[in-house]
């Protein structure tokens, strides 16, 4: 998004008219929040669910986008994309388009805030940075894109430091930045709703670089985030895996691969500049980070049958974190289960990095990208084959996949299933955190499965 962004708080939207554009999870929090303000909204979405709390909800096309004419101010859920047509109409008519987050920052304490956004890698740095913060005795609310929606009066409370992850999508939102933000990584995704793959790197990374920012705190490993420094606003520190190699207060966090140590030293960084007593202590760090509980569905061992460990890391939705999870277990023999909706991103670096392993890999894939992901692989394969690659099989479905001889059968829990819409593997129970009326589906998932 280029162009002043309006900075309003939700403050300012007392007494206003006012629509809330989309009911999803954040849009639900928009409601609340208004009510809480004493404002009664329009309440609109592309898809009215069943149910929002009795009240009416129009669909945008049957007098919903009229509606938000009529407006104020318009306070968008971050799943439509501030591309549409619409969003752009509504601007030119003199009606602001904003998001909840933006509203949030333009009034919070800038001071105890930390953003963290990235491609992948930002919900871990998030979630361990928040563990650290409340393991060195401090009161942290771990929200945004992840987590609670900290402007929500149902997470009311009294809070020393927030944490907030920041999606591409809500970054365009923000009309300032806090003077410490944190980017884990860069590379190509959510290309349709930002229209291409520069103005996806140009939106996530406005985050940085809005008024009141200082410092980014950013993945000195990456290649795209280095030739893209001048987009980090005003000061960069470099961070990368193999920082202070002596280091190991991080190891009771229990995170696998060297991306998840950089995104350690990641958090500890943030907390040094955000000025958080202790985060210089090797050991005060290590006793805070004892107990830590990751993530769901991000290199979790699943189980085991057959001598074979299944590693659940259905949240893989792009190449980046797929090649990171590779990574993560050298020199092992390993399966990969990859497919989902396709969001034509470039799967030649997948396939570079399948092809580069020194140890067995075979990939079975599944639609929709599933034959892309093949064709990828097929076209980089050297014509004498030779390596250690030992294959790939399209599969048209779960029941094909299942089918093919020699694959081990995980015990009953452990097999993939779709547990929500955009999730082709996973083990996520149903109503998991998506923030958008429009729910979009992961370009890349896999479970992998490792003999062991």
């Amino acid at each position: 998004m280029t162009g002043p962004r309006p900075k309003l708080s939700w403050s300012d939207l007392a007494g206003a008219r006012v629509g809330v554009w989309g009911l999803g999870r954040e849009g639900h929090a928009n409601l609340r929040k208004l009510q809480a303000l004493g404002v009664e909204p329009v309440l609109v979405d592309d898809h009215p669910p069943a149910d929002a709390e009795g009240r009416p909800v129009l669909a945008t096309a049957e007098g919903g986008f009229a509606a938000l004419q009529g407006c104020d101010v318009v306070v968008k859920t971050p799943g439509l994309s501030r591309y549409r047509p619409e969003v752009a109409y509504l601007a030119e008519h003199g009606v602001p388009v904003v998001g909840g987050l933006g509203l949030w920052l333009a009034e919070a304490d800038l001071r105890r805030v930390l953003c963290v956004t990235g491609t992948k890698g930002k919900s871990t740095t998030s979630s361990l940075t928040g563990h650290l913060i409340t393991g060195l005795g401090h009161r942290c609310l771990v929200g945004g894109n992840i987590g609670a929606v900290p402007y929500d009066p149902e997470n009311a409370g009294d809070f020393d430091y927030w944490v907030i992850e920041v999606s591409s999508y809500q970054a365009t939102d923000l009309p300032c930045s806090p003077p410490v933000v944190a980017v884990t990584s860069l590379h190509p995704d959510h290309l349709d709703w930002h229209g291409g793959v520069e103005q996806y790197y140009r939106d996530k990374l406005s985050a940085c670089a809005q008024p009141g920012a200082d410092l980014t705190v950013a993945n000195g490993d990456s290649d795209l985030l280095r030739e893209r420094a001048a987009l980090l606003g005003p000061r960069v520190e470099w961070v990368s895996a193999a920082d202070e190699p002596g280091a190991d207060w991080m190891e009771p966090l229990g995170l696998p691969g060297r991306h998840n140590r950089r995104n350690a030293l990641i958090a500890r960084c943030c907390l040094v500049a955000l000025g958080v007593p202790g985060a210089a202590d090797d050991a005060r760090l290590r006793a805070a980070a004892a107990c830590y509980l990751p993530l769901p569905s991000r290199l979790t061992t699943v189980g085991a049958a057959g001598g074979v460990t299944f590693v659940d890391d259905s949240l893989s939705t792009n190449v980046l974190p797929t090649l990171a999870a590779l990574d993560a277990f050298p020199g092992r023999r390993i399966a990969l289960i990859a497919g989902g909706h396709d969001r034509g991103i470039d799967y030649a670096p997948l396939a570079a990095g399948l092809l580069a392993r020194d140890a067995p890999t075979y990939v079975l894939t599944l639609p929709d990208s599933g034959p892309r992901i093949r064709a990828a692989i097929e076209a980089s394969a050297p014509p004498q084959g030779g390596g250690a690659f030992a294959g790939v099989t399209d599969c048209a479905d779960l029941a094909e996949l299942r089918a093919v001889q020699g694959l081990p059968r995980p015990g009953r829990g452990l097999r993939p299933r779709r547990a929500r819409a955009f999730l082709m593997f996973a083990t996520l129970p149903d109503g998991g955190a998506s923030s958008s009326s429009s729910r979009m589906p992961g370009t890349l998932q896999s479970v992998t499965m490792m003999p062991r």
